[in-house]
């Protein structure tokens, strides 16, 4: 292996060091897109910015980071023309390279705009995580045909690892949620069987028949089962004082 490969390498091995912090439960996935549109630029040969777009199942673009206000211009001209090689990119599940705007005919109304902001290359590349394709990472260049094989590969790589941040981010929530539903059900399920014991006392009778009793209070007052077992325990407490 060459000097310039094992340098390459020792590079990549900094960046993806510094992206796996980004999983730890107390960052938040907006900073970790921002960071990455920085490493890109950082690492990509030629990039003068970078910008990753995210997108909901309908197509509508739900959230997105940029390295600089120029990338977030040139990103947002695809949301506004609805045309452009990140759109195609997130569409297709394919790379999609622009070597020179002013010869690319595929997208003219974007390619005439990109060239009004000074930017003549660009690279996107599909975010995909399992079957899914949450977006794109895209880089931008001042000058025509700086990006080759190279960079895509590199781009790639980081796409992977906005795939696991997003992933490991979606299962955090995912996870938060059920635990509030699982310590919501725990707490309902104490309260009314607290209520139940309290009704067995006063009315003398089974615990079948205390809870066809609560039952009956919910529908007749029109309250969920958890708030009529409430209104019995403060009953109760009332009581005692």
């Amino acid at each position: 292996m060459s000097l310039i490969e094992t340098g390459a390498v020792d590079e990549l091995a900094v960046v993806y060091g510094r992206m796996s912090g980004l999983v730890l439960p107390e960052e938040a996935v907006d900073c970790g897109l921002r960071l990455l549109t920085s490493l890109i630029t950082e690492t990509v040969d030629g990039a003068a910015g970078a910008g990753i777009s995210l997108f909901g199942e309908s197509g509508r673009r739900v959230s997105t980071a940029a390295s600089d206000e120029l990338v977030r211009k040139a990103d947002g001209l695809q949301y506004e023309l609805d045309e452009g090689p990140c759109l195609a990119a997130w569409a297709n599940r394919v790379v999609m390279r622009v070597d020179d705007v002013a010869a690319e005919e595929r997208w003219p109304r974007w390619s005439q705009m990109m060239g009004s902001l000074g930017l003549r290359a660009s690279l996107s590349v599909p975010v995909v995580a399992g079957d899914r394709t949450l977006g794109a990472l895209n880089a931008y260049a001042v000058r025509p045909a700086v990006f080759g094989p190279d960079a895509e590969r590199r781009l790639a790589m980081f796409a992977a690892q906005a795939a696991i941040l997003l992933a490991n981010a979606c299962s955090r929530e995912d996870a938060w949620r059920y635990s509030e539903e699982l310590v919501e059900a725990l707490r309902t399920r104490d309260t009314i069987n607290t209520a139940k014991g309290i009704l067995i006392a006063q009315e003398r009778v089974a615990e079948e028949q205390a809870l066809v009793l609560l039952t009956a209070r919910s529908r007749c007052e029109s309250r969920t089962l958890r708030d009529a077992a409430e209104a019995v325990l403060r009953s109760a407490v009332r009581g005692r004082h």
